[in-house]
């Protein structure tokens, strides 16, 4: 039975979210790691093992799916008193004038609609622990704008606004919120999901010395999420050093 204090991680399953499943573990959480892929979650749960982890299935565009996820995590003998919503993506990098509207509405519901669904349902239980955080990730796209990235950057405005609302809405509550906004991170999935293509998406770390990794941004996450409970990081930007800006790219020949 969990006597831990319980985190959930959405898109646990790969890139930013398996690695801050992994670090949550070792930070002393019970990580409920929810995503798409249950084979993989079962297998970080097998190495995680029972006592620390537990695996749930969860779709984030479906309202069913996301309730089932809090009714696994209420089944739990715990605290919930982290959140992270790190499950998101982009799709495509055409301009505006050759933009598939379909892309844009998978970006909106995954990136936006997802955390709306995954925070609304778990709030209650984080309220109830009396000292909870919610980490959302996002990204620098959430408040610059660049040729091609469009749909993508639209998606993570929505998605800053959602989170800075909620901050807002829950002022002098027991519940701190915090937003994680990357630069460049080099994931296994996230350039070729994009582009569809893993020449395109290497293209796109290319001459880059030291972009950062999951890792990277896992540690932000823990960090944020163990600092004293007064304690409040609205916003963490963090890039790699060869990245000064979102068009300011340092890159070796």
């Amino acid at each position: 039975m969990v006597q831990k204090n319980i985190a959930v991680v959405t898109g646990a399953s790969s890139g930013i979210g398996a690695a801050t499943a992994r670090r949550l573990v070792a930070e002393g959480f019970h990580v409920v790691a929810a995503a798409r892929r249950a084979d993989r979650l079962d297998a970080f749960v097998k190495e995680a093992g029972a006592d620390s982890a537990t695996a749930v299935a969860c779709d984030i565009t479906s309202a069913e799916s996301v309730s089932a996820l809090a009714e696994a995590v209420e089944a739990l003998a715990g605290r919930v008193t982290l959140l992270v919503n790190n499950a998101g993506g982009a799709r495509g990098a055409d301009p505006v004038a050759e933009a598939a509207p379909e892309d844009w509405q998978w970006m909106y519901d995954v990136n936006v609609l997802g955390t709306l669904r995954v925070t609304k349902a778990l709030l209650p239980a984080l309220e109830a622990s009396g000292a909870a955080t919610i980490v959302t990730v996002s990204s620098t796209a959430g408040f610059i704008v660049y040729e091609g990235g469009g749909g993508y950057a639209a998606a993570k405005h929505a998605q800053t606004a959602l989170v800075g609302t909620l901050r807002l809405e829950l002022a002098g509550k027991p519940v701190r919120v915090v937003e994680i906004d990357p630069g460049m991170v080099r994931t296994d999935e996230f350039s070729v999901n994009r582009f569809g293509d893993r020449e395109k998406a290497e293209a796109v770390y290319a001459g880059v010395r030291e972009p950062l990794v999951a890792e990277d941004i896992a540690d932000c996450i823990a960090w944020t999420a163990t600092r004293p409970q007064h304690v409040n990081i609205d916003r963490l930007v963090v890039r790699p050093i060869a990245q000064a800006a979102q068009h300011k790219v340092v890159r070796e020949q």
